[in-house]
C-alpha cells in the first residue's frame, strides 16, 4: 500500500494507468491554487463576521470570492471545451452531440439561465 501525504487527497493524485484523463489535467495546479486562495478568503470573511466588521467590507470580500470562483468555473469550462468536447466531436457525431448537450447544461448552470 502506498503512503499518500496528508496534504494530498485522492482527487489530487495522478490518474491510474489507462484511466481517462480529465480536460483540466494540464491546468489542475492552477485551479487548485485558485481554490486554495478562495478557501483562505472565505476563512477571512468568517473572521470578519466573527469580529463584527463593517457590512460593506464583508460584502466587498464576498464579491471578491464570488469572482474568484467564477474564474475557476470559466477555466474549467474552457478546459472542458478544448479537450472533452473537442475530442468527443472528433471521435464520432453521437459522442460529440452528447458532449455539446452536456456543455449547454453546464453553461446554463454556471450562468444561472
Amino acid at each position: 500500500m502506498t503512503n499518500i501525504p496528508d496534504h494530498l487527497n485522492a482527487s489530487e493524485q495522478a490518474p491510474a494507468p489507462g484511466a481517462a484523463r480529465h480536460g483540466y489535467a494540464d491546468h489542475k495546479g492552477d485551479h487548485l491554487a485558485r481554490l486554495h486562495k478562495v478557501e483562505g478568503q472565505v476563512r477571512g470573511i468568517t473572521r470578519m463576521v466573527d469580529d463584527d466588521r463593517y457590512c460593506i467590507d464583508i460584502l466587498t470580500q464576498i464579491s471578491a470570492v464570488t469572482r474568484a470562483l467564477q474564474e475557476v468555473a470559466l477555466g474549467l469550462l474552457d478546459d472542458h471545451v478544448r479537450h472533452c468536447v473537442t475530442d468527443a466531436a472528433r471521435s464520432n457525431a453521437a459522442s460529440g452531440e452528447e458532449k455539446f448537450d452536456e456543455l449547454t447544461v453546464a453553461l446554463r448552470r454556471t450562468l444561472r439561465l
